[in-house]
């Protein structure tokens, strides 16, 4: 019958049925007797009854090997597989005490998650991350993911902005920023040291300089200060484009 039916065998088993018979039915009635007397008799009479019969009939059974059964009463073969354990996560059972489970599931109940990941077959072409029974991949910073779901491009761009999205880029800019400021300050301190014998309005003989080239020369200093001041200026606002850049 089947590779996993371990016994299999006649066996009887009792069968009742309704059977007719006739079935004789006394009848008893008055009639006239010698000297006209009243006798009592009977008469027989025949009817259809019915009864149960029992008889043993032959029938063929079979005791599944540990693990299986049958798939339904009327079969004699044992072809489905018994698991102690529910199958989990859609699998389904395929051997004793053993799922057969669907991708990305694994175990004897298909309890386990498969991380994907953690091997070289996934495919991601930069970064992984493994989720219940699946994956997908995802790109780095700067990066988007492919048509294909696995690939990345870089970003490009958009038209007439520079990127200064880079680490380096920003903190060479702040250093550049604060020698500038330096200078800045360095400047105005000699310009005060310069203008100081003109803050008093009275002449003096200790000058020292002639009072017309000082004030020359103080004019370039503002001058220096004025243009050192605009590349600040201009340095702060890239400075604001790359962290526009960057949360962006």
């Amino acid at each position: 019958l089947s590779r996993r039916v371990c016994a299999a065998g006649p066996q009887s088993r009792l069968s009742a049925s309704a059977e007719s018979h006739v079935q004789p039915v006394y009848q008893p009635y008055l009639t006239t007797c010698q000297g006209h007397r009243l006798c009592s008799t009977y008469r027989t009479i025949y009817r259809v009854a019915y009864r149960q019969r029992y008889r043993q009939l032959p029938e063929a059974t079979a005791s599944c090997c540990p693990g299986w059964s049958r798939a339904n009463s009327h079969s004699l073969s044992c072809n489905r597989a018994l698991c102690w354990v529910p199958c989990q996560n859609g699998g389904s059972c395929a051997f004793p005490g053993r799922c057969s489970c669907p991708p990305g599931w694994t175990g004897r109940a298909c309890q386990t998650d498969v991380d994907e990941c953690a091997s070289q077959s996934h495919g991601c072409s930069q970064l992984c991350i493994n989720t219940a029974g699946s994956f997908h991949c995802a790109c780095q910073d700067g990066f988007s993911l492919a048509a294909d779901d696995k690939g990345c491009q870089p970003l490009v761009p958009a038209p007439g902005m520079d990127t200064f999205s880079q680490a380096g880029a920003s903190s060479e800019m702040k250093e550049e920023m604060e020698d500038l400021r330096s200078r800045v300050e360095a400047l105005e301190q000699k310009l005060q040291l310069v203008l100081a014998p003109f803050h008093n309005l009275m002449p003096s003989e200790d000058v020292g300089a002639d009072p017309i080239s000082r004030l020359s020369h103080s004019l370039q200093q503002l001058d220096r200060i004025d243009s050192l001041s605009e590349q600040i200026s201009f340095l702060e606002e890239r400075l604001e484009t790359c962290k526009c850049l960057e949360k962006a």
